[in-house]
């Protein structure tokens, strides 16, 4: 699952839409929108940790191992860990940004996919896109060293 594919999805929903007859993305779009981008995030933290572990396409990489690393990545598991405002500070602040725009970003999800009186609006959407396509980016262009360390964090529990 490619996050950047995921984000241009949300674009595409916030600005155009489906597209009412008044030229407005509908609410369902919107929401659409907002939980495809939360997943463009989620995924972008799942590729980090699977190529920081088990190697990227352009090294050989184990596949089975790759794709084990991709798929223990879990939602509440990774939200609590990027909450944790204290053990953040340790990250460059790249990374910081990208834990705090995954945790509100799967708040809104939540709102978006499961409150019936949430409503959202396009500039509003459209912010939130252009933030998310900005925080991958940082998440994929920090140091390997730190990115590996984030994989770690975001995977293992403190025991």
């Amino acid at each position: 699952m490619n996050p950047h594919d995921l984000v241009k999805i949300a674009s595409f929903l916030a600005t155009t839409g489906v597209a009412s007859s008044l030229g407005r993305p509908r609410q369902a779009d919107l929401r659409r929108a907002i939980s495809t981008l939360y997943y463009a995030l989620f995924h972008a933290l799942a590729h980090c940790c699977a190529d920081t572990l088990a190697g990227t396409r352009r090294r050989g990489r184990n596949r089975p191992r790759w794709r084990q690393i991709y798929r223990s990545l879990e939602h509440r598991q990774a939200r609590n860990r990027l909450n944790n405002r204290e053990e953040m500070q340790n990250f460059p602040s790249a990374m910081q940004d990208f834990a705090r725009r995954f945790v509100a970003l799967q708040a809104l999800r939540h709102a978006a996919d499961y409150d019936p009186a949430a409503t959202f609006d396009r500039p509003g959407v459209t912010q939130l896109v252009a933030e998310a396509e900005q925080h991958i980016s940082g998440l994929e262009n920090a140091a390997p060293a730190d990115r590996r360390d984030f994989a770690i964090y975001v995977l293992f529990r403190d025991r």
